[in-house]
């Protein structure tokens, strides 16, 4: 089996096209990673949005359950 280039520089070179080719094999894995994650982090962000409007939603059912307790004559 031959190899199509002498050395691992040769390879890195790709006979002057390297940095192109490698360029977009970094943006092509980046943007894989990113697809990948950000499910997960807006995920995560929409549960902590969650929970704030729940705590908000139960601090004005406290308040008004105080008032309308207040607001009963004994």
């Amino acid at each position: 089996m031959e190899f199509q280039f002498a050395s691992l520089a040769d390879f890195l070179a790709m006979d002057g096209h390297g940095i192109y080719v490698w360029i977009a094999y970094g943006v092509t894995a980046a943007a894989l990673i990113a697809l990948a994650v950000y499910p997960s982090l807006r995920r995560r962000q929409l549960q902590r949005e969650l929970q704030r409007q729940q705590r908000i939603q139960q601090r004005r059912q406290q308040v008004e359950s105080d008032r309308i307790k207040t607001a009963e004559p004994a």
